[in-house]
């Protein structure tokens, strides 16, 4: 009995340990967006990989440490994107509208990319960032989560 619940308190720490921590981000216009915080290679890498709806009020934001030349590709994303660029002073440096959806036969040669400079990067469905006024030079606002 007492292998079982420390197996069972070990996995339930597990599955805590990859759950994504959202953040409120605050685009131009004032819209607020429940983004979920890749922050670790292996949630950068899954993205939003697999996801079939996103709600114009979600999204991902993407970490990194410092500004750089960021690559985004649509490997396995089933829904089509707006990709924003943000550099550290929360300024957008440039977005990718629109960004084709793939599916999980798609060639690699064929898969959709983006890129763009920046230390973060935010993924919206398409269309949210031209509505809202993500566009390059407006600023983005959020508060990222305390490192754990």
């Amino acid at each position: 009995m007492k292998k079982f619940a420390i197996l069972t308190a070990a996995l339930i720490c597990l599955c805590a340990c990859n759950q994504y921590q959202n953040v409120t981000v605050t685009l131009p216009d004032g819209f607020a967006v429940k983004a979920r915080v890749a922050d670790t290679p292996e949630k950068k890498e899954k993205g939003l990989m697999f996801v079939k709806h996103l709600p114009e009020n979600e999204g991902m934001l993407f970490l990194s440490d410092e500004d750089e030349l960021q690559q985004f590709w649509m490997k396995n994303t089933l829904i089509n994107l707006d990709i924003a660029f943000i550099k550290n002073d929360h300024t957008v440096s440039s977005v990718a509208h629109d960004m084709e959806h793939t599916y999980t036969y798609t060639p690699d040669y064929d898969v959709p990319q983006a890129v763009g400079f920046g230390r973060y990067v935010l993924e919206l469905p398409a269309g949210t960032a031209a509505k809202h006024g993500v566009e390059p030079g407006a600023k983005i606002e959020f508060i990222l989560p305390e490192k754990k």
